[in-house]
């Protein structure tokens, strides 16, 4: 009869209990660690040329790191270039070698800028702003030039008041009707007078005589006006004293205006019209107003002479001088007035002030370089900007008004020495 112990029913159950977690950690991760293995071997069989075809002739996606597009409406790709096939540069030609015992040289031309100012007005006399680079044109000798500045200038001047001063036979004959024109002509330029202006006073018969010198006092020219009371000589040296006037002017910078009083006749200058004109044209910057006196006489005498011969010299020689004024200020880009009536000279010197103290001034250097002391006309046009219409300029009704522009008409080149 058998005798032995019976089995612990604890230690069957811890049995159990082992078995079944291990068929549970087998069902759970043996599948994982089969799918792992045969990614691994998936990949080291995949070809490393991104552009290599699988066995179904498909062509594979590029990497995102190739810059390729991802989809549709992705970003566009850039080809790089090969710097391997780029197309190299021609190098530049050697410069050629200097020759033993040759000195070098090396040629600089400087050509001066050119100042020109211009003056847009319309028929009655008044200043036309408002206008821009591009509105002008600038022509030396026919041939346009570049403009490099363009500005408005709005600021005092520089005025020398000419005036004639001389007991001449027609001042005689007239009872001083000249000289009475004369002064209310230089009162009436006074007047205009603003406290940035400076103005120096110069009479002349048979020389010419400072007064005063350039002062922004307006007491002082009026002071130096009202010593003109009696002429001592008859002569006019008008060309004379214009030449002496220039000359000085010649030596002070910048725009510089000479007011010119006088009946134009000249009686016994040393210079004569050709060295005034030649002297007028090498001076730059000055512009020259004239103002004729006498009208009312030489309309008066004109009348009593009956056409007789008398009569018909001295009027010629009147036209004569009348020509004379209006050249200077024709030449200068200035004006000239023949005041008919004493009312008259405020509204002219209105006039002169608006011009004198509102210019367009245009720079350039000029396209021939050439410093031979020639002289070269000058042509100021103002057109619509892009073409080569002139400009259409209307009031505020829209009516087209007329207008001229008024500038020097040439200037003397500057003449190189040798």
């Amino acid at each position: 009869m058998y005798t032995g112990k019976s089995p612990n029913p604890n230690a069957a159950h811890l049995s159990r209990s082992l078995r079944w977690v291990l068929a549970v950690f087998c069902f759970l991760f043996c599948p994982v660690l089969l799918s792992s293995r045969a990614a691994a071997q998936d990949s080291s069989s995949q070809p490393n040329s991104t552009g290599q075809q699988n066995s179904s002739g498909q062509k594979q996606q590029a990497p995102p790191e190739a810059g390729g597009p991802q989809n549709d409406t992705g970003p566009y790709a850039i080809p790089k270039l090969n710097p391997d096939k780029q197309q190299s540069r021609p190098a530049p030609p050697p410069s050629p070698k200097p020759t033993e015992g040759m000195p070098s040289y090396s040629i600089n031309v400087d050509v001066p800028l050119v100042s020109v100012d211009a003056l847009v007005l319309t028929k009655d006399g008044q200043f036309i702003p408002g206008l821009q680079k591009q509105h002008f044109r600038v022509f030396e000798d026919n041939v346009q030039q570049p403009i490099q500045s363009f500005s408005l200038t709005k600021a005092g001047y520089t005025a020398v008041l000419l005036v004639e001063f001389a007991s001449t036979p027609a001042f005689q004959v007239s009872r001083r009707q000249f000289l009475y024109d004369a002064l209310r002509a230089s009162y009436a330029f006074t007047d205009q007078m603003q406290k940035n202006d400076y103005v120096s006073v110069i009479s002349y018969d048979m020389k010419s005589s400072i007064l005063v010198d350039f002062t922004s006092d307006k007491q002082a020219v009026v002071g130096a006006l009202n010593t003109l009371r009696i002429p001592g000589f008859s002569e006019t040296n008008l060309f004379d004293a214009l030449y002496d006037t220039l000359d000085r002017l010649e030596r002070i910078d910048g725009r510089k205006e000479i007011i010119l009083i006088s009946s134009g006749l000249d009686t016994f200058s040393k210079m004569n019209l050709d060295k005034v004109l030649k002297k007028i044209k090498a001076t730059p910057n000055v512009t020259i107003y004239s103002i004729s006196t006498g009208f009312l006489w030489r309309n008066y005498m004109e009348a009593r002479s009956g056409g007789s011969m008398a009569g018909s010299i001295r009027e010629m020689d009147f036209l004569q001088g009348d020509n004379q004024m209006n050249t200077f200020a024709k030449m200068t880009g200035g004006r000239w007035f023949n005041p008919r009536f004493e009312a008259e000279l405020p509204e002219d010197f209105r006039e002169i002030a608006a011009a004198v103290r509102n210019q367009y001034t245009l720079t350039y250097r000029p396209t021939n370089p050439k410093q031979d002391g020639t002289y070269r006309k000058l042509k100021v046009e103002v057109v619509q900007p892009g073409t080569d219409k002139p400009l259409v300029v209307k009031d505020q009704k829209g009516k087209e008004l007329k207008y001229q522009v008024l500038s020097r008409d040439g200037y003397t080149a500057k003449h190189e020495v040798d």
